[in-house]
């Protein structure tokens, strides 16, 4: 059955929501809606995404292809070894993508930059077979996956590409299932490629591989002998091995290029273990006014100073009572599927847990919160669903 709607377009297999334009892209729905300028009346006006756009992609005659394996890498996959990997007896076609990562509301989104003529084959066949969805992507917006869309709770239809203050804003295009396999998707979202460097996203840095009628595991062997250490490999028929490396990329602006990418591997505990050479360089323990020792990222300890001692000078000490951690390694909720916390960057900070934890308003001292917000902080009190313990670093300052 297909329902079209005042907000959209659902297509018949439900893969697909369309939502209001924003002035790029196409929504085939309701196109009597838009006003001259191309913004559909009712909607927030935001600047135009010509900058980021590209050609829409001509109608889809191409059949799909499924998506099998991900090979990526914190750097860009070299030529030849992406000329050995499409050479593979049972490969079919290979397709390469930009990846990078950003959080909203302490979830982990992974995405990739694409091309939208092309990566649109490596979807499901609601998604792939949806023009509107790769006009809109093409034109500059986002595609997400519903579940992300959902637990986000976006407002206005528009998305942070990050959690820092002056990351982008995007307009959400589409929530659409992506990957076509078998497992669950390892990609929440995707731009088209102009957003690469605007992003500080590696180009180029991973890439889906379909098969025929070949397994994962006939071709695994060979693969990895190309790959090396230069890059991971992850079968996305099957759930993530948790023996295996893995890689996490923060992108999005200055905070994420201090941070830095690392590799990891994860625990059946719940918990991962970053690469020890990025540890060394970026974690560091420090004794901090009113909360005692400190383990964090080294690019935020200082900031976390600066708001301590604000804190003391307005004679607010009392109304942190409590610290719950910092730098703690571990995916959200001990869970794989919900993706690393942003506690493992060392880059948030909970406080008073007993008295603010999720879902409401808490009890945070909003003093408290505004020099932390002064500070370069985020604050989940903000947040559609509630982690009043919560600070986490949005933008850098120079504590003078």
């Amino acid at each position: 059955m297909r329902e079209v709607s005042r907000r959209g377009l659902v297509t018949a297999a439900g893969a697909v929501l369309l939502t209001a334009a924003c002035g790029t892209g196409e929504d085939t729905s309701n196109t009597s809606a838009r006003t001259a300028t191309g913004t559909r009346k009712g909607t927030p006006t935001r600047p135009a995404t010509s900058d980021v756009a590209v050609d829409p992609p001509g109608k889809l005659t191409d059949a799909l292809l499924s998506s099998d394996i991900l090979v990526y890498s914190q750097n860009s996959l070299d030529k030849g070894t992406i000329a050995k990997i499409k050479a593979i007896k049972g490969v079919d076609n290979v397709e390469l993508i930009s990846m990078g990562s950003f959080f909203v509301e302490d979830r982990e989104v992974t995405y990739a930059a694409v091309h939208p003529d092309t990566f649109r084959r490596f979807t499901k066949p609601g998604t792939a077979q949806t023009q509107a969805v790769w006009n809109r992507v093409a034109g500059g917006e986002i595609a997400v996956e519903p579940t992300i869309g959902r637990q986000l709770g976006q407002k206005g239809g528009y998305m942070r590409l990050g959690n820092e203050a002056t990351a982008d804003t995007i307009h959400i295009g589409a929530y659409a299932s992506l990957l076509n396999s078998l497992g669950p998707s390892r990609i929440d979202a995707v731009v088209n490629y102009r957003w690469t460097d605007r992003l500080g996203m590696r180009p180029g840095n991973a890439m889906l591989v379909a098969l025929g009628e070949a397994s994962p595991a006939s071709i695994l062997k060979q693969l990895k002998k190309y790959v090396g250490r230069k890059a991971q490999i992850e079968i996305l028929a099957q759930n993530p091995d948790l023996g295996a490396t893995q890689t996490a990329f923060l992108t999005g602006g200055s905070v994420a290029a201090a941070v830095g990418s690392f590799s990891y591997t994860a625990n059946p505990d719940g918990t991962v273990t970053p690469d020890p050479a990025w540890v060394a360089a970026k974690i560091t323990t420090e004794e901090m006014p009113i909360i005692g020792r400190v383990t964090g990222n080294r690019v935020m300890l200082p900031q976390l100073r600066a708001a301590l001692n604000e804190v003391v000078a307005l004679r607010l000490s009392s109304s942190i009572y409590h610290y719950d951690g910092c730098y703690v390694p571990r995916f959200i909720a001990r869970d794989p599927s919900k993706g690393l916390s942003f506690h493992t960057f060392g880059t948030a900070i909970d406080l008073n847990a007993a008295d603010n934890y999720r879902g409401i308003p808490g009890r945070m001292d909003r003093r408290v919160v505004a020099i932390f917000k002064k500070w370069g902080f985020a604050w989940g009190g903000d947040w559609n669903y509630t982690d009043p313990m919560h600070f986490e670093l949005a933008r850098l300052v120079e504590p003078r």
